[in-house]
């Protein structure tokens, strides 16, 4: 018999996959701009002019066999240096080269650093709500996912909840933010408490546990918001990134994962960490956007239109009666269902041919994702069927 858990995944697509899936087949069948599709988070604005003119520059003057020939297998040295370089100027950090494992993107990213670090059975705390691969990853690397909820008010992690969930098995926290799906950057006292408690723990049972940072949305962030860097404030801290949001490069699959210089057992970890790249087969990511990211650090695609959109969005749904989390970052909005069920709204919701995620995926009940990371001109055309489906509830 095949592996069923993988029958069981390749059979049935996330709740956010599927709804994409879905608006794809409806868009043929009615135009797509008939369909409000707020389901995935794919970036609509375009890269940074300097993307197109380095990755024409590499082509030409670079040579072909060199280009797309392979890398070393935690990717090319210059790449992973400059990486380093940019984030101690940025961080005040002291990374070097063989701090950084390039990968394809922040889902490799996650999948290795788990590989590398839990043992059968390990636990990993996540705060909800979360990305609903976290379960999936986790569980490939043979641990088990265990959710702590937020304070429903700020959306912040409730740090007594989370000294409760502690437990000998814990292996590690993931942490993300700014937020998928609510888009709120945890703040600074916060990730404080939380490394508290973590250090309280270790003195009390001798157990590291460690913390993972998945940061795809690190430079999306709104109104001068500040985005603490996790190993400024634990050094048991790994960062799993991409460039997918940051740089408008979903589709490329480039990012990399960052072991803090100050890790304990550093070289083991970071070992385990090549090891796991290696046994998963996420060796060499694609050299020639590898290149590219090198000569574009720093850049980023222009973020303003999704503070507008955020800000067109929130106003509106606000004055049709909706209760929304004021997002800091990233580019969804977590908004209230109009019903208990938030399945059963997002399934009414696509009378009005308005596509939202439900929350059970994520962790909790009773909201919907929006992903506003769409033309002003899908908002603006969307928001009459916004207003309909409120005041169907009315």
């Amino acid at each position: 018999m095949i592996n069923q858990t993988n029958v069981k995944y390749g059979k049935s697509r996330s709740a956010i996959r599927e709804l994409f899936e879905y608006g794809k087949k409806r868009k043929a069948e009615i135009g797509e701009e008939n369909v409000y599709d707020f389901s995935l988070g794919n970036p609509s604005v375009p890269a940074p002019a300097e993307v197109g003119e380095e990755l024409t520059r590499i082509i030409k003057e670079t040579d072909p066999v060199t280009l797309h020939g392979y890398t070393s297998a935690q990717g090319d040295f210059s790449v992973r240096k400059a990486i380093a370089d940019d984030l101690n100027a940025r961080h005040k950090t002291e990374l070097h080269a063989d701090c950084i494992y390039m990968t394809c993107g922040a889902a490799a990213s996650l999948c290795i650093t788990l590989n590398a670090l839990l043992n059968e059975g390990d636990e990993v705390i996540t705060f909800a709500p979360f990305f609903p691969e976290y379960a999936v990853f986790t569980a490939n690397a043979r641990g088990a996912l265990k959710k702590v909820d937020c304070n429903r008010q700020t959306f912040q992690p409730d740090v007594e909840a989370f000294k409760s969930a502690l437990s000998e098995r814990t292996k590690a926290v993931i942490i993300n933010s700014p937020n998928n799906p609510s888009g709120v950057v945890y703040s600074e006292q916060v990730i404080e408490e939380l490394c508290a408690a973590l250090n309280e723990h270790f003195e009390k049972t001798g157990k590291r546990v460690y913390i993972i940072s998945d940061e795809p949305y690190r430079e999306l962030v709104f109104d001068g918001i500040y985005v603490p860097f996790i190993m400024n404030y634990y050094p048991e801290s790994i960062v799993c990134y991409s460039f997918s949001k940051s740089l408008s490069l979903p589709g490329e699959r480039i990012g990399y994962i960052a072991v803090n210089s100050r890790i304990h057992a550093f070289a083991d970890v970071y070992a385990a960490v090549c090891g796991a790249g290696r046994a998963l087969g996420y060796v060499c990511a694609p050299n020639l956007f590898q290149q590219l990211v090198k000569r574009v650090l720093g850049k980023t695609s222009d973020m303003s239109v999704y503070r507008d959109n955020r800000d067109r969005l929130c106003a509106a749904l606000t004055s049709y009666g909706y209760e929304t989390v004021q997002p800091d970052g990233a580019f969804y909005l977590f908004v209230k269902a109009l019903e208990e069920d938030a399945s059963a709204f997002a399934e009414r919701a696509k009378e009005y041919e308005i596509l939202l995620v439900p929350s059970e995926s994520f962790g909790v009940n009773g909201y919907v994702r929006i992903s506003y990371c769409v033309s002003a001109d899908t908002i603006e055309r969307a928001l009459p069927a916004f207003k309909a489906l409120a005041e169907s509830y009315k």
